[in-house]
């Protein structure tokens, strides 16, 4: 076994490694950028390498550093995590002529499942399904419409290098081919240094499920069974399950079977992923191996307790797989979720900055729930342009769906971050989402369920009871220690307060009363007969996370101080709450309201970015809709465009520009 090893990468992915190869009796190396140097991962591992300035073309993707680096601090193997060298095939060969061993497939194997337009033809000869496609490059987006009108609409372009994401279109006429060949074509030459792109059928109303697959040195592969990875945006996995709600055990064996005979059929000897697209009858198309360790990989973990990063290790030091098909069970269901540095609210844009609070829920398994968190970061690091947004991945297990699922809920709801926009409350309202908890997936589900992008709604119903009790508690909680401080109760002498209470919940008013009863406050609803709860917490003004329960329940709600207020967040939920006594509430109605600043007067720059393209010039007309100019940010290129009609006064940013969020772009008159 290796005696120490080099993680080729940052991040939640290399602190991940860090802990197997610790467990394993592994010393480990880090090596960094400018950007990391005080990284997590830095300071977990036991030796640590400079490599270059943030950049990734100059730091984390330069072999003859990462080399360099193995060779001063006598690492044995090195393992690249996903992204950056793990499918470059290069590096592994580079590696291998120094004598140091990559923790990955054979470097056959990711020449030949590593070029999309290759391993479709590869996977065909070896009888898996395949869909209906052009595997040719395309030279032009002339020629990719003559190829997507022979196909048939709609049609997906796709880099042939590709991944994450990255370099993906889906197109419905020939309007959008010409359009999504270029800029798949751009983002693949940004991304990957390689612009070539291909079409293929896209397969209306979709599922993506993949088999995990883990091959040795020695001949043996086996399939760990599935994940579905159908929940995406922009083509880029949001949220994971294990298994998935649609196979049965003939499909899963048939998947599985082809799966493997594809990973024999390159000679595969790692952890691996053989995508499919799959229809809502079951029926399934190879989509593309991954040669690496997936970002989902936790979820296949949970359910077969079977640590993928320790047999990645294991089968590159040269030791025989000790599992056999028949060794593997699935056990309960697992979820996870990827908490992005991005901000919902304004269509999923990145956001950086600063992570002045970050306070995950505790990791832990008790009655039949596990919580697991992999992340990279911790409170006070900062988030960085120049790398993916991930901050975090959430997975929750659980004897069932439901029970992983709901899990998952309470586990985000007491999920804490500030300094920077989060997904969280996205996540949130996406586990309450009653399609996605009854397993009615498809890759158009964000698209479809959030047509207007995503904005926190106001409680309803039951919902707004529970939370409207939970805000009174708290401004009770706040007015007992506000009589504490002023010394109204020092003498224990019984003082009478007003027990009657406005509680505006958003645009909802209660009128509630209170009576405390031992640790709990009873809030009865005036007007509702026989409307009350019991509402019990330990929660304290300046906590952010109130934890307790509502008749019985747990609950988990995120509160923030607001003036004369809190702003709750729960289940996706967010809301502004305040509780007045029936005399405040008079003269809070007088307060007055903030106005408008004009602010559809001007573009503003919606995430921290590049200025790469200005598509319109001062004084030029133009139609809602229209494109305005494009900025690229941690890799994405984003096309911004015009929401009304109108007349551009100013251009105050220029190609090249380096801006920050809400910077403004131009002026409209």
């Amino acid at each position: 076994m290796f005696r120490k090893i080099l993680i080729a990468n940052r991040g939640e992915i290399a602190c991940r490694v860090i802990k197997t190869a610790r467990k394993m009796g592994i010393a480990t190396v880090a090596v960094y950028s400018d950007a990391d140097e005080d990284a997590l991962h830095v300071e977990m591992a036991d030796e640590k390498v400079h490599l270059g300035p943030p950049p990734a073309a100059q730091s984390y993707l330069l072999i003859d550093k990462i080399i360099a680096a193995c060779k001063q601090t006598g690492a044995e193997a090195v393992h690249p995590g996903y992204g950056f060298l793990s499918e470059r095939a290069a590096f592994a060969k580079a590696l291998a002529d120094e004598g140091i061993v990559f923790i990955g497939p054979n470097p056959r194997a990711i020449e030949a499942m590593g070029d999309k337009i290759e391993s479709k033809k590869f996977a065909a000869k070896a009888k898996v399904n395949v869909v209906p496609g052009h595997l040719g490059v395309i030279k032009d987006g002339e020629e990719a419409v003559k190829i997507a009108n022979e196909i048939g609409y709609p049609v997906m372009l796709k880099a042939s290098a590709g991944g994450g994401g990255k370099g993906m279109r889906i197109a419905y006429k020939a309007d959008e081919v010409v359009e999504g060949f270029t800029r798949a074509r751009s983002e693949a030459a940004s991304s990957f240094g390689d612009d070539r792109v291909f079409i293929e059928k896209f397969i209306v109303n979709p599922r993506h499920i993949e088999i995990q697959v883990l091959g040795d040195k020695h001949g043996n592969v086996i399939h760990l069974n599935e994940r579905e990875c159908s929940i995406q945006r922009r083509n880029q996995k949001v949220i994971e399950e294990a298994p998935s709600p649609l196979l049965d055990e003939k499909t899963r064996a048939e998947m599985g079977a082809q799966a493997v005979a594809l990973a024999k059929a390159v000679d595969y000897d790692s952890a691996g992923t053989v995508e499919f697209v799959a229809g809502q009858d079951k029926s399934f198309y190879f989509l593309e191996m991954n040669t690496r360790l997936q970002v989902e990989h936790p979820v296949t973990e949970l359910i077969t307790g079977i640590d993928l990063v320790e047999q990645m290790i294991r089968v590159a030091a040269g030791l025989p797989l000790e599992l056999r098909q028949k060794d593997v069970t699935i056990k309960g269901w697992a979820v996870e979720s990827r908490i992005y540095a991005e901000d919902p609210t304004r269509n999923f844009l990145p956001s950086i900055g600063r992570l002045v609070k970050y306070r995950p829920p505790h990791e832990e398994s008790a009655e039949g729930i596990t919580v697991r968190n992999d992340t990279g970061v911790t409170e006070g690091r900062e988030i960085s342009i120049h790398y993916d947004p991930m901050i975090a991945k959430l997975v929750t297990h659980g004897p069932n769906r439901l029970a992983a699922i709901n899990a998952q809920a309470d586990a985000l709801d007491r999920f804490v971050i500030d300094g920077i926009r989060q997904n969280i409350p996205f996540l949130s309202s996406l586990m309450m989402n009653e399609r996605w908890r009854s397993g009615e997936l498809s890759t158009g589900f964000i698209a479809e369920e959030y047509p207007g992008g995503f904005a926190p709604q106001e409680p309803k119903g039951e919902l707004a009871h529970q939370l409207a009790s939970v805000a009174t508690l708290m401004d009770h909680i706040g007015n007992e220690r506000k009589r504490q401080v002023s010394g109204q109760l020092r003498h224990g002498a019984p003082v009478q307060f007003e027990r009657n209470r406005v509680c505006l919940l958003g645009d909802q008013r209660f009128f509630v009363s209170v009576l405390a009863q031992d640790e709990d406050l009873l809030v009865r609803f005036a007007g509702e007969e026989e409307r009350q709860h019991r509402v019990t917490s330990q929660w304290r003004p300046g906590d952010l996370v109130f934890e307790g329960s509502v008749d019985g329940k747990p609950v988990f709600v995120q509160t923030r101080p607001i003036l004369n207020g809190y702003e709750l967040s729960h289940q996706g939920v967010g809301v502004a709450a305040r509780v007045y006594t029936q005399r405040e509430a008079e003269l809070a109605a007088f307060m007055p309201k903030k106005k408008d600043t004009g602010a559809a007067k001007f573009l503003l720059c919606p995430m921290p970015g590049l200025v790469k393209t200005m598509d319109v010039k001062e004084g030029q007309e133009i139609k809602a809709g229209e494109a305005l100019c494009m900025v690229e940010a941690m890799k994405m290129e984003n096309v911004l465009r015009a929401e009304r009609d109108a007349t551009v006064k100013k251009i105050l940013a220029k190609p090249g520009d380096s801006l920050a969020v809400d910077a403004v772009i131009m002026e409209f008159a």
